[in-house]
């Protein structure tokens, strides 16, 4: 009968014995494991970042914009052409399926002033809708409600980035701004929300949108809008919206067949689902790169080992004299090779989570550790272990115990 307590010990002696050839040929282990944990805690982080900077932006989105006006054949950009209106927006928030509210906007950058500070941000004119919308909360103060859009009333609600620059630690409400020369009372600041890659979600100001058309902007276009958000009431939702949406805009923009749309959709959930499936090519190449330094450590274990046999040939053989079967011998070496590869798995599982909190610490990105890729990192170094631990094993348990005594 096997006893698997005298192999294990025998093992670790063997490896204690080799302390420097042990820790070498564990490298490669140490090194893959702890890839592989790290940048699938690294990976699983920046997913999860990608999908909550995309929601507090607001979830299942379409953003509509005017199509680019052309001037000599060359294209001024997206948004240029003043498409879109006030009526636009109505005609989808009643006719569209699957959506749950709809926010005509305006737009622009303007330079702002309370006091002796002055600060340049951009300044959006909207309707009541448009905090539901882009998942806005309002942290002080209140809202806009029908009366303020209806009386274009002079009147702001502002990001924490601005009530910062404006006014330090001064409780913004009630107090007076200006953009450009018209006052504006405000009357309530937003929960910050962060940075949304190079862009400040926390850098705006919200003004009702009639107040933003008649007093701040103008327009030569009574009733246009920058743009139209549109919340879908699903990502599967957002789709049959989409199309929707398009066949209602060509209707009401009287273009025909062969023309193309004056508008643009932008959604969301494409977006999001782009950069998911980006992270996740990015994350399993290098999780494959990592698996394949782990083979090539599985190689140094399997060259190491054979090295092992070739020494200890006199060993095999005084313990195969004294009655040591076959099965004994290759039970030995597999016990050592998967000995060593689990040490360097458990080395590398702590090396990984290390690096990876590191690696958090000065890029401010968040990782995620789950248990999957834990254990399957840990289950992995057994196996190579087991798979190039074999084969010295086999070789050293076909020794003839004559020869092997004879070996010097």
């Amino acid at each position: 009968m096997i006893d698997f307590k005298s192999t294990l010990k025998i093992a670790l002696k063997s490896l204690e014995v080799n302390k420097m050839r042990s820790a070498l040929t564990s490298l490669g282990i140490i090194i893959g494991i702890a890839a592989v944990i790290a940048m699938m805690a690294i990976g699983a982080g920046t997913t999860k970042k990608v999908q909550d900077n995309i929601e507090s932006m607001g979830s299942n989105l379409l953003t509509i914009r005017s199509a680019a006006a052309k001037t000599g054949g060359i294209s001024m950009g997206i948004g240029s052409k003043p498409t879109l209106s006030v009526k636009d927006s109505e005609a989808i928030k009643n006719s569209v399926r699957g959506i749950e509210a709809v926010a005509p906007i305006m737009n622009s950058t303007r330079q702002t002033m309370y006091g002796n500070q002055n600060w340049s941000t951009t300044v959006y004119g909207v309707t009541t809708d448009y905090l539901y919308v882009k998942n806005y909360e309002i942290e002080v103060g209140r809202g806009f409600n029908k009366d303020d859009d209806n009386n274009a009333a002079k009147i702001a609600i502002i990001g924490s980035t601005v009530a910062s620059e404006l006014f330090g630690d001064v409780n913004p409400i009630d107090k007076t701004i200006r953009i450009g020369n018209i006052p504006f009372k405000v009357i309530g600041t937003l929960v910050s929300k962060g940075a949304q890659g190079p862009m400040d979600q926390d850098d705006l100001i919200l003004i009702p949108l009639t107040t933003a058309q008649r007093k701040v902007f103008g327009t030569d276009f009574p009733g246009s809008v920058s743009q139209i958000i549109v919340k879908a009431s699903s990502v599967e939702e957002s789709a049959t919206a989409q199309s929707d949406i398009t066949q209602i805009l060509r209707l009401r923009h009287n273009l025909g067949k062969t023309q193309e749309n004056d508008f643009e959709i932008r959604n969301n959930a494409e977006f999001q689902e782009k950069m998911k499936s980006t992270i996740s090519m990015i994350s399993t190449f290098i999780v494959i790169v990592a698996f394949i330094s782990l083979i090539v450590g599985g190689i140094g274990v399997m060259n190491i080992m054979l090295v092992s046999v070739t020494e200890r040939t006199k060993e095999i053989g005084i313990r195969m004299a004294i009655g040591a079967r076959a099965s004994d011998i290759r039970l030995q070496f597999l016990t050592e090779a998967v000995t060593l590869t689990l040490i360097g798995g458990l080395i590398g599982i702590v090396v990984g989570i290390f690096a990876a909190l590191i690696f958090s610490l000065i890029s401010k990105m968040p990782v995620v550790f789950t248990f999957f890729p834990i254990i399957l990192s840990f289950g992995f170094s057994g196996l190579v272990g087991i798979g190039f631990g074999f084969y010295p094993a086999y070789k050293a348990s076909l020794l003839n115990p004559i020869d092997a005594l004879r070996y010097e």
